[in-house]
């Protein structure tokens, strides 16, 4: 009996479908839908009609416009925030009629926000936010919060005004997550490509740290990490999770010719070995584990699970610097340039039950490929092994194959307080709100 029928038996016996009179879609199965639009927002891109594929079943409306839409969270509430790092502010998404929801202001005056996490402490609900020099938390309310209520946590976070930096900062946007463990959870991503000064600087540029839930006590728990956008937590337990953005540009590293490339293809930066190489990144951050970047490189070519490491040409040739074994292995790939950004887990959320036990990931899409690649939200089911299972598509269609035509971005995905999906996009500039058929939750 393989792993993935024993998934679905488990969710059976396990009694999770509360109708057993109706037959839960299966994962994967996939129609086209029109984009649902409202009058007031049928501005480009959906001056024309829009079309996207959805699981059978679902649906697919245009919840809000919203400029360069970047990360959402939900607030215990169901109030939805969206960061808007180019504008300083933070918006807030309110429903004022069956098919329509105003945008308001939230917070302005920021550097840079982008990740978000409610909290409570004690009898105080926070709102954190990472912005790209600090984190910083406010006691949250739905009216427009003034910077005055604003707490530093952790200050003093590398960006591109750092000193040493020289303006330069590839991935200065910061995200963040708090665990059971009531610890937060701050990615430090790196500043370049490939550059080994990044894992050698103070922070390191290439991990994620740990703090107090007041920025005390801050400790180093993984490195090797190039830029680990989406975070959160597998949903009762304290494992931390990440989708992390892979290096570009990677120079063919093998010297033996009974590979697909000829032996003077040796440190060339190949077109369609680049296409592939390396693949992005799902990992369960493990404390002390090294991921590798940039002085390896997870190798996909025979399959995307736990995969072996080849030397990175540029800073660790043939295994000169560091062995492989020094490396932590990547549980899951995800295929190569397509920039996953945010992600989250759906085990205590409403959606229906073939989505419930996994993760979705938002891909951002590709730009270092011969061919575009990612746009596209996909899906991770969760096997009874306690990792990910073969990735599923979700939600398809920003990206037309053939044509090579791109019309939206996804950024961000989040389930809402009723079972809902709510996607964000930052080249359209809309949150979309995916609705399934409750009837077979």
């Amino acid at each position: 009996m393989n792993s993935i029928f024993r998934f679905w038996l488990l969710l059976f016996v396990g009694g999770f479908c509360s109708r057993s009179t109706q037959a839960a879609p299966s994962v994967g199965a996939q129609v086209v839908v029109k984009v649902e639009v409202s009058g007031v927002d049928q501005t480009r891109p959906f001056d024309r009609e829009r079309v996207l594929k959805v699981p059978e079943g679902a649906r697919i409306s245009v919840l809000a416009r919203v400029d360069k839409a970047r990360f959402l969270a939900v607030s215990p509430q169901g109030d939805i925030l969206v960061s808007q790092p180019d504008s300083g502010k933070i918006l807030l998404v309110r429903k004022s009629g069956p098919s329509e929801a105003k945008v308001y202001e939230l917070i302005r005056g920021l550097r840079l926000p982008h990740g978000m996490v409610f909290q409570r402490v004690g009898d105080t609900l926070y709102l954190y936010v990472g912005e790209s020099n600090r984190i910083s938390r406010f006691v949250y309310s739905s009216d427009a919060l003034s910077r005055d209520k604003q707490e530093i946590v952790v200050p003093n976070l590398p960006d591109r005004s750092s000193p040493n930096l020289g303006g330069a900062y590839g991935h200065e946007l910061k995200n963040i997550a708090i665990g059971a463990d009531q610890k937060l959870y701050v990615d430090i991503a790196s500043a370049t490509n490939a550059d080994p000064s990044d894992a050698r600087s103070d922070p390191i540029r290439c991990a994620i740290y740990r703090y107090d839930l007041d920025g005390r006590n801050g400790k180093l728990v993984a490195t090797g990490i190039r830029n680990a956008e989406g975070l959160d937590f597998l949903p009762g337990t304290n494992e931390l999770w990440a989708v992390v953005n892979q290096r570009d540009d990677l120079r063919y590293p093998f010297k033996s010719a009974d590979r697909p490339y000829r032996w003077s293809d040796y440190g060339r930066v190949i077109p369609s070995y680049v296409d592939d190489h390396p693949p992005d990144e799902f990992i369960h951050v493990k404390e002390g584990a090294n991921y590798g970047w940039p002085f390896a490189n997870p190798n996909p070519d025979h399959g995307m699970d736990r995969m072996p490491f080849d030397p990175d040409y540029d800073n660790n040739r043939d295994w000169s610097q560091f062995p492989e074994s020094t490396f932590t292995r990547i549980d899951k790939g995800i295929p190569a340039h397509s920039a996953p950004l945010g992600f989250s887990f759906l085990q205590a959320a409403k959606t229906p039950v073939p989505y419930r036990n996994g993760a979705v990931v938002a891909l951002h899409g590709s730009w270092n490929r011969t061919r575009k690649t990612g746009y596209k939200i996909i899906f991770f089911p969760w096997l009874p092994s306690g990792g990910p299972g073969a990735q599923v598509d979700l939600v398809t269609g920003w990206l037309d194959d053939q044509t090579q035509r791109v019309w939206g971005r996804p950024v961000d995905v989040v389930p809402d307080l009723d079972g809902n999906l709510l996607i964000s996009d930052d080249a359209s500039g809309t949150i979309y709100k995916l609705s399934f058929d409750q009837g077979h939750a």
